[in-house]
């Protein structure tokens, strides 16, 4: 854990071996208890990204500061900003790239806040599942496209992080609700919300928070080679592109265009970007890392937040195959080349 991208280097020369984890007797004999009769997809997708189970630890009991009581953040420090019912809080991102998931409780509403720094993906999940039963989340220290691999305590299935969807086990081919969140610096965030509450460490010297242990991530011309899918023919594998999800329908735009514009509409939608936040996968202090900036989205029909998140157009590709994704050149679809 002190240094993960070592550690990925690393499993980036056994790749040829990694495959063989796919086999459910492996799964089986290391403790899993999950239904492998039952999958939405092809186990051989399912890699180690290198810590075992539970070896990236949840956050279960999570501890929380006044905002205006925090004088150790950098205002472009990225949190994901989530508000439920009466209360607003604040999950720093150099917090969560050492945890990946926090099980929280907002207003009586039981949440997932997740980040998957490989995808640069940050999603808020409602913890109830279809039956109405409510469950915790780990992380399984499996990778499928590069995305990290949750599973939940209840029955041990395996949910994909950047679609909410249980691919593997009792749970398979159900999916979770998303809730809409936002990135946003620390500073504003605090500005706006100094009374709210800012997740912490409950324990500061268990990990480098504020660090990134990714460093250069954002400038590589491709994924780390856990990602073993293909890439896109028409937008670099590593820009930034803007995902909407709203009623059942995707809208996605570069970061690139978003920025040059502004603010745009699509299907109903309006995004908006504005500079004033760091990227969590630049330098190695997160707070110095470069302004890569903050999206809001929003119904045009009355201004509601609506589900969306910021990623690579890797990820868009390997998840969402022949999506439109509109660039500064036009409208493109994204292949494989």
């Amino acid at each position: 854990m002190r240094n993960l991208a070592a550690t990925i280097s690393f499993l980036a020369a056994l790749a040829i071996a990694i495959p063989a984890l796919a086999n459910p007797e492996r799964w089986r004999a290391s403790g899993w208890a999950t239904d492998f009769s039952q999958t939405e997809v092809d186990l051989g997708e399912i890699i180690s990204g290198g810590p075992g189970r539970d070896g990236i630890p949840a956050i279960d009991a999570p501890v929380f500061r006044k905002a205006s009581t925090l004088e150790h953040m950098g205002a472009s420090e990225p949190v994901i900003r989530l508000e439920v019912g009466s209360v607003v809080r604040a999950y720093p991102l150099r917090v969560l790239t050492w945890h990946e998931i926090v099980n929280d409780t907002l207003d009586g509403q039981p949440v997932a806040v997740t980040y998957c720094p490989l995808c640069n993906s940050s999603i808020v999940f409602d913890r109830r599942l279809e039956d109405g039963s409510v469950t915790t989340f780990g992380v399984s220290g499996l990778l499928r496209n590069s995305d990290m691999v949750m599973y939940d305590r209840a029955t041990e299935s395996w949910w994909q992080q950047f679609t909410g969807e249980a691919i593997v086990g009792e749970r398979a081919g159900q999916a979770l609700r998303m809730l809409p969140s936002r990135i946003q610096g620390f500073g504003e965030f605090a500005r706006e919300n100094p009374d709210a509450e800012v997740l912490v460490p409950a324990d500061p010297a268990l990990r480098r928070y504020g660090e990134n242990p990714y460093v250069g991530y954002d400038s590589r011309q491709a994924p780390y080679p856990l990602y073993t899918g293909e890439l896109p023919e028409e937008l670099p594998a590593m820009m930034r592109v803007v995902i909407a999800r709203h009623a059942g329908e995707l809208a996605a735009v570069t970061l690139p265009h978003l920025k040059a514009v502004d603010s745009l509409e699509i299907n109903g939608l309006r995004l908006t970007w504005r500079g004033g936040v760091a990227s969590a996968l630049d330098a190695r202090d997160i707070a110095a890392g470069a302004d890569v900036g903050t999206v809001t989205a929003e119904r045009l029909s009355d201004g509601a937040a609506i589900v969306h998140d910021t990623t690579f157009a890797f990820v868009v590709l390997a998840f969402h195959p022949g999506l439109t994704v509109h660039a500064e050149s036009g409208p493109i679809t994204l292949s494989s080349r």
